[in-house]
């Protein structure tokens, strides 16, 4: 016990010695402080050693937020980014925001709960149809359900929603989707979720980042189109994993261009503006589909919170530059 102490202890020395040696290096060069809480799958899919790397050279270091600390007495911090659940946390932030208006908190939890929630995800973009020379831009629509799942057939029929439909839980951090190909099935399925209209797309979807003002889209496989035979012939309820992954990549496919060509920047760049002025949100991604057969109609199927941008091309120099541009604008 005696020995284990010791390296406990010896540990510990170390542990304090590095972080003075960090704080040294602080105080001789002025950094740009970003306090992070992160979950630690989030660390290891973003701070990415070559992120840390460039954001050094750039004068920003990343230094990690320990919980079993008052926020308020560790940094300063000039940005503090942040990914973690819990109201515990949200209050944390709420009031360290108030007491440290001088530090750009991304992005404000509130802000974040909206989109965490499918009912309301979509509402800013519903209520924007977004519509000019370049395209429009909707939302599919959509059903909450919440009671008994045997109810689930009966109200659909009342909301004239069309068959198939997208079933998604109702809170936004679960990925899981089912496919349902006629009324009664939908009984199998579990509440409370939300049911949207599938719309065919040609089997690929444009996954949108957006990290301030910069936007990066690439393409990605997504669900296969369902045909009137098709719906007619299978039944029941089809359940999908994540389907949208970085091994789903479809940029480097030989798709048809009416299918694979990537929506007009103009229009992506309006889109990104206001939804960022309306959901108060500075780093997200959208989820964007082209209806088959169509040019110019596109739709929002879903909206992500600090997304995984570990796997958008050139994302360190795109976030480092969004760091930097926060603190000039101070």
């Amino acid at each position: 016990m005696r020995m284990r102490g010791e390296v406990m202890g010896y540990k510990r020395e170390m542990e304090d010695e590095e972080e003075e040696k960090q704080m040294e290096l602080v105080h001789s060069k002025k950094f740009i402080m970003v306090g992070y809480a992160l979950t630690s799958k989030k660390v290891k899919s973003f701070l990415q050693p070559k992120l840390e790397s460039l954001a050094r050279t750039k004068g920003i270091l990343f230094v990690a937020i320990d919980q079993n600390k008052p926020l308020s007495d560790q940094g300063p911090f000039d940005i503090v980014l942040h990914k973690l659940s819990g109201s515990k946390w949200r209050r944390i932030l709420e009031e360290y925001r108030l007491t440290h208006p001088d530090v750009t908190v991304l992005d404000p939890p509130d802000a974040i709960q909206h989109v965490y929630n499918r009912e309301y995800m979509l509402e800013d973009v519903a209520d924007l149809n977004l519509s000019d020379t370049y395209g429009k831009v909707g939302a599919p629509r959509q059903l909450v359900i919440e009671g008994d799942s045997s109810s689930i057939p009966d109200a659909v029929s009342k909301s004239g929603l069309r068959l198939p439909l997208v079933a998604k839980p109702l809170a936004a951090k679960s990925h899981e989707l089912s496919l349902a190909y006629d009324k009664f099935s939908l009984q199998m399925l579990e509440p409370p979720l939300v049911l949207q209209e599938f719309i065919n797309h040609g089997g690929i979807l444009f996954k949108v980042y957006i990290v301030g003002e910069a936007i990066k889209v690439v393409r990605r496989f997504s669900l296969p189109d369902v045909s009137k035979r098709e719906l007619s012939k299978n039944p029941g309820v089809f359940r999908f994993p994540r389907v949208s992954c970085a091994a789903a990549s479809a940029d480097d496919a030989d798709l048809d261009p009416c299918v694979g060509e990537l929506p007009p920047q103009p229009l992506l760049e309006r889109l990104a503006k206001e939804l960022r002025r309306r959901l108060g949100l500075r780093l997200f991604n959208l989820d964007i589909i082209r209806e088959l057969g169509t040019k110019d109609r596109y739709y929002v199927i879903d909206i992500n919170y600090f997304p995984g941008y570990g796997k958008m091309p050139e994302y360190e120099h795109i976030f480092t530059d969004f760091l930097l541009s926060l603190v000039k604008q101070k």
